[in-house]
């Protein structure tokens, strides 16, 4: 079974993505370094990853601090995109690079199906190998 998805990567800092949209979101970073512990905040290894999060252009934290066009994980981790200035309230200061659109459900146009909907689709996807 051969299953191919393409996705188009725009740069956080040109354009963002709708209210609501699940998107795939590039995070840049620094894992912090044993050695220098808060002396040196350019200590560490460097990443970059991708994680499934949501753009919202309004987010209410647990602590009711209020952020505005963000990316939200699973967790509920705030992250904004980058080149924004820094936001000393958030847990996490690793921006969004990047984001793409999630590609489609195998087989259909969309990318969610819920009920019967989604039973089909499922075994309609399976049945034809894709």
């Amino acid at each position: 079974m051969n299953m191919r998805a393409e996705v188009e990567w725009v740069d956080s800092q040109e354009r963002l993505p709708g209210d609501g949209v699940p998107v795939a979101a590039a995070i840049m970073g620094r894992f912090a370094s044993d050695d220098a512990g808060e002396r040196d905040p350019d200590a560490g290894q460097e990443f970059w990853l991708v994680r499934p999060m949501y753009f919202t252009t309004r987010h209410f934290a647990e602590d009711g601090r209020e952020y505005r066009d963000c990316f939200v994980d699973s967790d509920g981790v705030v992250r904004l995109p980058y080149g924004r200035d820094r936001d000393e309230t958030l847990e996490f200061d690793d921006p969004i690079t990047h984001w793409a659109e999630l590609p489609t459900l195998p087989g259909t146009n969309v990318h969610y199906l819920l009920g019967e909907k989604a039973e089909a689709a499922r075994a309609n996807a399976l049945r034809e190998g894709t």
